[in-house]
């Protein structure tokens, strides 16, 4: 970002103009529409505080899933092709266990 200037004396410059900058510790961020909804996961967030208001960036892979169930057509397919079961059964599977791949294969692989 600015040439010549170490994580420290970056952290050091922004402590003196009131910048305060954190890490959250977080798995994953959803941000919700109305028609659809993105995941960010993993997700790296950083809350910036300045001047009394907060900020936050957002760092990751995102997906985009239908805002209807949360799944997307993605999941279905890997939970499928993981258990040789039907699509079907895999996204009834993912709605069960909200939308958790892990869970969704191993209760597919009983």
């Amino acid at each position: 970002m600015f040439g010549g200037i170490n994580p420290g004396q970056m952290k050091a410059m922004m402590k003196q103009m009131g910048i305060k900058q954190e890490e959250v510790e977080v798995e994953r961020v959803i941000i919700e529409g109305r028609e659809k909804r993105i995941v960010i996961e993993p997700a790296n967030v950083q809350k910036i505080t300045m001047q009394g208001q907060d900020s936050w960036q957002v760092t990751g892979t995102t997906r985009e899933e239908t805002a209807e169930t949360g799944i997307s057509e993605e999941d279905i397919v890997m939970v499928s092709e993981k258990t040789g079961k039907s699509k079907e059964a895999a996204k009834k599977a993912l709605e069960e266990t909200d939308g958790d791949i892990a869970e969704s294969i191993l209760k597919l692989s009983d």
